[in-house]
């Protein structure tokens, strides 16, 4: 299943958090544009225990990292995506190597798994560099990870944003915000690399040197195939909006990572800053509009004028990144039962 083992520190830079204490915060609602996630030593809620007003003065913790608990819960290890604070006896990982998300969660509960080395109020400080985990990830734990992760964002993104039929936090009602403006008063809307998927050398997603290759199709997040990056294209930055202007019209995808991107696949930047779930929402309001483009209608020259919220109303967007987190839970209780299978 796994080839060899090597030390935490050798894929991971490991620095102590922040150190804060959340009775010195101002605790605030996780809406608001500057609340930060405050990480515990708890094992719950992927280890937030507040959000807090962020401090001027005081980094953040980057996001894409491991948080870890050396006390208190030891070991208790969350994937974070977001810049966070930390509370004592917290420290942080750094992959050292490009990883993805789900290589990150995998990790994340690798090191987990050794908790029980830690009963009797032993703590993790001066060992956590020495646990051994897997020196990489085997492709068939990846493509179960995948899959899932494929089902979760079609439970997120697949209703129509603009029916309030459910209680799905990404269906939105009249309450989201009646100002609309078009697509390109939010986003620079570019056209992608425009590569043929043939001309390139397919790898393994787990490859050194690989990319995702997006394309116009509606499913596994727009990734068609992993491809060798070639050293004279550059691909289209992360945390961008992949949007099809042709095949399956209007497939709206966050990307996480850069890529490559086929024909008619437009790439869609954010002109201020948003965070994620702000980009899947977003992504989701576009995508309602596909049934504007059936019978062939392409979107190469209308995507720009579509037409979409100013900006989420607060108790709504409450209710996406709490959802949002709550998917990343499920996906590391997902990997887990994988690991315990696999045990």
């Amino acid at each position: 299943m796994m080839s060899n083992l090597v030390q935490i520190s050798d894929l991971f830079t490991i620095n102590y958090g922040n150190s804060l204490e959340l009775v010195n915060m101002e605790q605030c609602p996780s809406n608001l544009s500057y609340s930060v996630p405050f990480v515990s030593r708890t094992e719950n809620n992927n280890g937030i225990s507040a959000f807090v007003e962020r401090e001027y003065d005081i980094d953040t913790n980057p996001g894409h990292t491991l948080s870890v608990a050396v006390g208190g819960s030891v070991l208790s290890t969350f994937y974070q995506p977001l810049p966070y604070y930390t509370g004592f006896h917290v420290l942080v990982l750094s992959p050292k190597q490009n990883m993805n998300t789900l290589e990150m969660i995998c990790y994340a509960k690798f090191i987990n798994a050794n908790k029980y080395k830690y009963n009797y109020g032993r703590q993790a400080n001066k060992t956590l560099k020495d646990i051994l985990i897997p020196d990489k990830i085997s492709c068939n734990l990846l493509d179960r990870t995948a899959f899932y992760l494929e089902t979760v964002l079609k439970s997120m993104s697949g209703q129509h944003i603009f029916l309030a039929e459910n209680n799905n936090p990404f269906e939105c009602s009249q309450n989201v915000n009646n100002d609309l403006v078009k697509v390109n008063d939010l986003f620079d809307v570019a056209y992608g690399v425009n590569l043929e998927l043939v001309n390139l050398t397919q790898c393994k997603s787990t490859d050194e040197n690989s990319i995702p290759f997006v394309s116009r199709t509606e499913n596994n997040n727009g990734v068609s195939a992993f491809v060798e990056q070639e050293i004279d294209i550059e691909p289209n930055t992360a945390h961008t909006l992949s949007v099809a202007g042709g095949g399956s019209v209007l497939s709206t995808f966050y990307q996480p990572l850069p890529y490559y991107s086929g024909r008619d696949v437009y790439v869609l930047r954010p002109k201020q800053k948003m965070q994620v779930f702000e980009m899947i929402f977003y992504a989701n309001c576009i995508k309602a509009n596909k049934y504007k483009y059936n019978y062939g209608r392409q979107a190469n020259k209308t995507l720009k004028d579509i037409l979409l919220p100013s900006k989420i109303n607060k108790s709504f967007a409450e209710n996406i990144k709490l959802k949002y987190i709550d998917h990343i839970g499920l996906m590391v209780q997902y990997v887990n039962k994988i690991l315990k299978e696999k045990q």
